[in-house]
């Protein structure tokens, strides 16, 4: 059938990615037994552990109404540990710590008090746990962070083990339980610009002894670090410009493999794992090429390095059993899935899909990576996804209109893994440019520094280029190009709107618009991010200014909806509220969804829906296209 593009019918609707979908987060082995985070869009967005035995039965372990989500560093991650069949977990509701034994109710195992923890090991030795506290005791001062000990019984006891810093991670101790490896990094770095690896003596009384610096520095990134079963510390490092994997020796500190590939990922969340000891010389690592992830073996007695070959392009959160590996994958035509690959006959398992939804592979676009010429002599990285849609042929005359993505971090990235909001607007006849632009992960470190004391300017024009390129190709329709992204994506969306005049409409989900106010009102974790980004405030305030597209509204001259969630902490709402007014009182047509109970990112099945259909009758009437499907109408002022 000959249609408009963006008028095309398509089978992925709103409410089956809704009711199909879910997230995963954090992954485990206990024995031969797998258990994961995942989380349910239809209650409310609660996340419950999941466990799935040998024989392949599958059960739900936290009851109603535990929700297994951490909010340290407002992100989170690690939010479970499991041994021996007893899960603790923390609890999103009062963030207490629980433990849950086979058979019967979660009890707390720490104090009502507001304390936070993430990223715990279990301590057999000495019957406790280690993991990383965020105390907001004190509401009227900066969050303090340490690695503190629970202890596992019906009375509740945390103890400091380790303070000072003003952020730590990764506590990992040596198979013996003589040591304790762990990272921390001070204001204003963040952890992908440089952070410290100590090792410290676990004394007969559990406290610490004497410590040393191991690795990292202010310039130094240092990612996962790990102890083989014979006792060796392993780790990742950015020292030679990618993030690379090596360990701790007698003679110092030596590479495993030192490559133009990235072994390490941007801890924004606690628990991340690239790579795992299947035995004392062998690891199963996951690296990243040109924002493609792939699969490896390494040989630690020969050095010997075998690349395992998957039909996997992001590979994330991996772990090693006996004989196995298991890690969370997907493809371009795969939803993201938690496999298990047999070492010995590298074939692979599904053992669960983030998505049942079956597509027709006519209908799904699969992205193209493409390289552009930017400002300043460089290459930008992108995923374009061309509009596919085996029920319908374009106009022959008629070019599409396009999405560009700015992802959200902005020291983050995209991959070409399978995501149905994008083949929601490729089926429907929209093309799509996925970019990892300046800053992002995947590329080594100098790509990544491109962004610092440029954000605002170096990703939108990367996402202009972009553009650009697609349009000198005849690809898409120049007049119909939008851009949309979330939180620091956000922040790209609103900057390109706002001193740039190729975009023609945009969408910001809990997007940043004022820096300055971001600086004042943001969390701990990113509370100083700005300053490699943008400038030390408040010694460069008029920078700030000069950057927050609040301060230029009567520059914007193209439709924006803004969409966030009324109880965001990392990027709170009047950042929104306050640009929406400047474009209601300027005449400009704006479109404003605010949603209760949700934080920095939706979790709820009714409003995960509501934004996307929003977003895509947004476009439809921005643009002029006929929608196949009947959508809640969304009030665009001024239009």
């Amino acid at each position: 059938m000959v249609a408009p593009y963006g008028s095309w019918k398509s089978p992925i609707t709103a409410d089956v990615i809704v009711s199909e979908t879910s997230r995963f987060g954090g992954l485990a082995l206990d024995g031969e037994d797998v258990y994961w985070v995942e989380s349910r869009p239809a209650e409310a967005g609660r996340y419950i552990i999941v466990r799935r035995t040998p024989e392949g039965r599958t059960e739900d372990m936290t009851p109603v109404p535990f929700n297994v989500r951490t909010r340290v560093h407002e992100y989170g991650g690690g939010a479970f540990v499991v041994s021996g069949g007893t899960i603790y977990f923390s609890n999103f509701a009062d963030q207490r710590l629980y433990c849950h034994k086979p058979g019967r109710t979660p009890y707390p195992i720490t104090p009502d008090a507001p304390l936070r923890y993430a990223d715990g090991i279990f301590d057999r030795r000495r019957n406790r746990l280690i993991c990383v506290c965020e105390d907001h005791t004190d509401v009227e001062s900066e969050a303090v962070n340490s690695l503190s000990t629970v202890r596992l019984s019906h009375t509740p006891d945390v103890q400091v083990l380790v303070s000072g810093g003003d952020f730590y991670a990764s506590p990992r101790l040596s198979p013996d339980g003589a040591q304790l490896a762990w990272l921390t990094w001070n204001h204003p770095n963040m952890p992908w610009d440089g952070c410290e690896l100590w090792v410290g003596e676990v004394k007969e009384d559990g406290s610490i002894g004497q410590t040393v610096k191991v690795a990292g520095g202010q310039d130094e990134s240092i990612f996962q670090p790990e102890w083989s079963p014979d006792g060796v510390l392993h780790f990742v490092s950015d020292r030679t410009g990618w993030w690379n994997l090596y360990r701790r020796s007698d003679g110092g500190i030596e590479p495993l493999r030192q490559v133009e590939a990235e072994f390490g990922r941007a801890q924004w969340l606690f628990g991340m794992s690239t790579y795992a000891f299947e035995s004392a010389n062998r690891i199963i690592c996951t690296y990243n090429e040109r924002g493609t992830w792939h699969l490896g073996n390494i040989n630690t007695t020969t050095g010997k390095f075998e690349r395992i070959e998957t039909p996997y392009s992001e590979i994330s959160f991996l772990r090693c059993g006996s004989g196995c590996a298991v890690f969370y994958a997907g493809s371009p035509t795969t939803p993201e899935s938690i496999v298990r690959l047999d070492l010995a006959t590298r074939q692979t398992q599904v053992l669960r899909h983030s998505s049942n939804v079956v597509i027709d592979d006519g209908y799904l676009s699969v992205p193209q990576a493409i390289e552009f010429p930017t400002e300043n002599g460089f290459t930008a990285y992108a995923f374009c996804y061309p509009p596919q849609n085996c029920g319908y042929t374009p106009r022959s005359s008629e070019r599409p209109p396009l999405i560009v993505v700015s992802h959200g971090g902005p020291t983050g990235a995209t991959s070409t893994a399978f995501d149905l909001k994008i083949q929601y607007l490729t089926s429907r006849g929209i093309a799509v440019l996925d970019v990892n632009y300046g800053g992002s992960t995947g590329y080594g470190r100098a790509y990544r520094q491109r962004l610092n004391g440029q954000w605002g300017t170096v990703d939108v024009d990367d996402c202009v280029n972009g553009v650009r390129y697609l349009a000198s190709l005849g690809a898409v329709d120049e007049g119909r190009t939008a851009i949309r992204g979330g939180s620091a994506g956000g922040y790209t969306t609103l900057c390109a709107l706002t001193f740039r005049d190729t975009f023609k409409a945009g969408a910001s989900y809990y997007g940043v618009s004022d820096l300055e106010a971001l600086v004042h009102d943001t969390h701990k974790f990113e509370s100083r991010y700005l300053d490699n980004l943008i400038g030390p405030y408040p010694e460069q305030r008029n920078r700030y200014r000069e950057k927050s597209p609040i301060h230029f509204t009567d520059r914007l001259s193209c439709p924006l909806i803004f969409l966030y969630g009324l109880e965001d902490k990392v990027v709170p709402p009047n950042q929104a509220e306050l640009m929406v007014e400047a474009l209601r009182a300027k005449g400009m047509p704006v479109a404003y969804l605010a949603f209760e109970g949700e934080q920095h990112g939706f979790r709820r099945a009714e409003n995960i829906k509501r934004a996307l259909e929003a977003e895509l009758y947004f476009y439809a009437r921005v643009f002029g296209f006929a929608l196949a499907d009947s959508v809640e109408p969304v009030r665009i002022e001024n239009l």
